[in-house]
């Protein structure tokens, strides 16, 4: 074995093909460690491996399964400092962000393993006498899990605790940009009493890796989180094998800020949406829609707010923003912004990089002005701490801007009426909708996805998650 983190095939770690070196955004000195790529054949192994596994997980009982994923759940608690620390070590945000995405990964585990013991099927009456009736849900079978990096735990384990809850074997490939934290995941689950095979860690590029597992016959279900061009890859893909397909992909949410609004209510949703997690997440709050009414006054208690955000590393006490996850989207996002201001749009804070003490991919938190919502930089997902405040006269006006997209996973409004907010929560057209809170932000006990092209599939979380988990038999029975 080298000095690498390795991988889990079969219920063994396995030495990949080459090995990768993982480093510390807020600190590119900081080496993590390195850890080993998958070769395609290895894709195979893992599969072969989870078909076999999956069977005797399938037939283990309720208590077993109720009990693993208990376990799993109370390590992840006992841990949750050490394990938060390194994951924010590896995707850079902040300390207290890493604790809370660590703890909640537990509780999906907690969940999920209460879900086990609430599995109730149904009878119902045959239409012919003398002939009884049950559907009753069964696991579909070995799911692939393709994750993405900006939440390294939180977004596999809310596939992988329900996958294993309901009696399938998993297939995981982590996001080749944050392999520690999946790593880390993978070592408790492998001392779990699971069937070797049940569970399996393939690190690697999706160009390979990824490639192999999303185009292979043999997986029975594939769980996709990650940009909008891959989504449709994973599609493709699957379907031409016929394998059951979820996905979760791009976004452009929106926050409405209304002329009844409390401003100082609306800065922070604000700031919470489109700021926190450098802007690196799905529910990122980047268009800002705004009342005339109110636009100036909101604008200016904004700006007021990221000139006092303390931009570091991600484990200095009193950092808000830490660094983005690696110099390509630095890149990225730095391109937008001369982008934005070649559409028009007006800079009125930050836009730029920072250096720290330490070598890392640090920017300002950016805010644009005078935007309309059919810049690039309003249609496009940019996944960057930039949002862009688009003027509209009404909440009607404000409501079709919100809509013009082709994405819809969430959509907020800050008000105080009741009326608007119920026609608020009517008429957009996404898959969540927050009223007086920020965008970003989801319960685990109930279901998560969108519309358009940020979701396709079943939706994922609480018991909806069993609709893609599972496949339903209907059982006919004639006594005789």
């Amino acid at each position: 074995m080298s000095n690498a983190y390795p991988l889990f095939i079969a219920g063994q770690w396995r030495e990949g093909e080459s090995t990768i070196a993982n480093h510390n955004p807020s600190d590119t000195h900081d080496l993590i460690g390195h850890y080993a790529q998958a070769g395609i054949a290895q894709v195979g192994e893992a599969i072969d491996a989870a078909r076999q596994g999956q069977r005797e997980w399938a037939r283990s009982g309720l208590e077993q399964r109720y009990a693993v994923l208990m376990a799993i759940g109370d390590e992840l608690v006992a841990r949750k400092d050490e394990l938060g620390r390194l994951l924010a070590r590896e995707e850079g945000k902040p300390l207290a962000e890493g604790v809370g995405e660590v703890y909640r990964s537990a509780q999906f585990f907690h969940y999920y393993a209460a879900e086990v013991l609430r599995q109730l099927d149904e009878r119902v009456d045959s239409v012919r006498p003398g002939v009884e009736i049950d559907t009753r849900r069964e696991p579909v079978g070995v799911v692939g899990v393709i994750s993405p990096w900006n939440f390294p735990m939180a977004t596999a384990v809310w596939k992988i605790a329900p996958a294993l809850a309901f009696g399938n074997a998993v297939v995981f490939k982590p996001a080749n940009l944050v392999p520690a934290s999946a790593w880390a995941l993978t070592e408790i689950i492998s001392r779990q009493s699971l069937p070797h095979g049940t569970f399996n860690l393939l690190m690697g590029p999706g160009s390979s890796v990824g490639d192999a597992l999303i185009s292979s016959p043999a997986i029975h279900a594939l769980s996709f989180t990650g940009s909008l061009d891959v989504g449709r890859r994973v599609a493709a893909a699957t379907a031409g094998n016929l394998v059951k397909c979820q996905l979760e992909m791009g976004s452009k949410n929106a926050l409405i800020v209304a002329d009844d609004a409390d401003l100082d209510l609306a800065v922070e949703a604000a700031f919470a949406g489109a700021y926190s997690g450098t802007g690196q997440k799905c529910t990122a709050s980047s268009r800002l829609i705004v009342t005339e009414a109110v636009h100036d006054a909101f604008v200016d208690k904004l700006i007021a707010r990221l000139k006092s955000v303390r931009v570091g590393h991600a484990l200095e006490d009193g950092v808000q923003i830490g660094p983005v996850a690696d110099a390509r989207q630095l890149e990225s996002n730095l391109a937008w912004v001369e982008r934005a201001k070649a559409e028009g749009a007006i800079l009125v804070h930050g836009g730029e990089r920072l250096e720290r003490e330490t070598p890392g991919y640090y920017m300002t938190p950016t805010l644009f002005v005078d935007t309309t919502n059919d810049m690039a930089i309003n249609r496009e997902e940019v996944f960057g701490p930039i949002a862009c405040v688009i003027k509209v006269a009404d909440a009607d006006e404000a409501i079709e801007t919100l809509n013009d997209t082709n994405f819809g996973l969430t959509a907020g409004i800050i008000t105080d009426s009741l009326a608007l907010a119920s026609e608020f929560k009517a008429r957009a057209e996404t898959g969540c909708v927050m009223v007086n809170l920020a965008t970003a932000g989801t319960d685990y006990h109930v279901p998560f996805g969108g519309r358009k092209d940020s979701s396709f599939g079943p939706r994922e979380q609480g018991r909806y998650a069993r609709e893609f988990y599972t496949v339903v038999k209907t059982c006919y029975v004639k006594a005789r």
